[in-house]
């Protein structure tokens, strides 16, 4: 027997459903962790959600509004000089929809004191001297050397008469610019944290499997929470507990977005290389030992395609294992 045929016979079988769930199952399972975690073991009393109107948040507000109940379940809205106006408006109509209390923080005086938009615009000028307070700006990913493999990050700037360009980054302007902009994650989970103490309610986090997995978070901002319901997750099968919870078809909608720069911006286009779907099933084929020749013929793809998106995974699990540890002791802190 070759070694290609003996790969195949232990190989697991793959199809594209792969990732369906049975959602009324794994909601009663996840408000069943939710409950016994935040009020036994946290002993907290409810949950903080921040709210940013896309579709991870509203599953997890509506997720604790089924755990505790809509009156112990506080909804933050957080909006701050580049947020979308459609955040503030979605996050809104989620809320009423749970009838959930909100509080509005408008982060944008905090970022201000930081100096975090000017630290953001002087990176920026660095190569774009003209850019100013006016101007507009994103990050995007853009195609490297294709035998490489390499994504590599530009930035688009917008003018205020609407006139955009788009110029590479030196290593060190990128990073002042990521370093900037993390501030407004990490003023939000700040934030949380206050309304936490006050109310001696648990931070719940919103990332996705996805999401945590790859790195797509800010060490100490929204990668930090008391408990993530939704980190075992696949980004498609967040969509599905959407629908069976009854999110808004407009938030189902709405393309990801971090949400964090003043250019309308998708999670796809800044960071990932793929689009989630099918970067959702490369990733499972990933951890259950599928080839991409199986992926491949299952979502009809070229195999080449497939084994790209498997060396970003790879890839991006290797650049942000440092998001995931924890602090470094010298020695171990036993408790008894």
């Amino acid at each position: 027997m070759t070694l290609q045929a003996a790969h195949s016979q232990t190989e697991p079988a793959f199809s594209k459903d792969a990732l369906v769930l049975d959602a009324p199952s794994e909601v009663a399972r996840i408000v069943a962790f939710l409950r016994d975690r935040v009020l036994g073991v946290l002993g907290r009393r409810g949950a903080i959600v921040g709210l940013s109107g896309g579709i991870d948040s509203s599953v997890v507000a509506a997720l604790c509004a089924r755990a505790f109940g809509n009156t112990k379940v506080l909804g933050l809205l957080m909006p701050e000089r580049d947020s979308s106006s459609d955040s503030l408006r979605l996050g809104r109509a989620v809320a009423t929809q749970l009838r959930l209390t909100t509080v509005v923080e408008d982060i944008a005086p905090a970022l201000e004191a930081l100096g975090a938009y000017r630290r953001q615009r002087e990176a920026i000028q660095a190569v774009v001297p003209k850019y100013g307070i006016d101007w507009k700006c994103k990050l995007v990913l853009g195609s490297g050397s294709e035998s490489a493999g390499i994504n590599i990050t530009r930035l688009t700037v917008q003018d205020p008469h609407g006139e955009t360009s788009t110029v590479r980054l030196p290593p060190e302007v990128y990073l002042q610019i990521v370093a900037a902009t993390n501030y407004k994650q990490r003023v939000r989970k700040m934030t949380e944290y206050y309304h936490a103490d006050r109310l001696k309610y648990a931070v719940i986090g919103t990332p996705n499997r996805l999401e945590h997995d790859q790195g797509f978070f800010v060490k100490q901002g929204d990668g930090d929470a008391d408990v993530m319901p939704i980190a075992h997750l696949y980004k498609s099968q967040v969509y599905q507990l959407a629908e069976y919870l009854g999110i808004d078809d407009e938030i189902r909608r709405r393309p990801p977005t971090s949400d964090t720069f003043s250019l309308p911006q998708s999670q796809e286009e800044f960071y990932f290389a793929a689009p989630y779907r099918l970067t959702d099933v490369c990733m499972y084929a990933v951890n259950h030992g599928i080839s991409a020749d199986n992926v491949a013929e299952a979502v009809g793809l070229a195999t080449a395609q497939v084994q790209k998106v498997f060396k970003d995974i790879t890839s991006k699990r290797r650049a942000t294992r440092y998001l995931h540890s924890p602090p470094l002791l010298v020695d171990a802190v036993i408790e008894d």
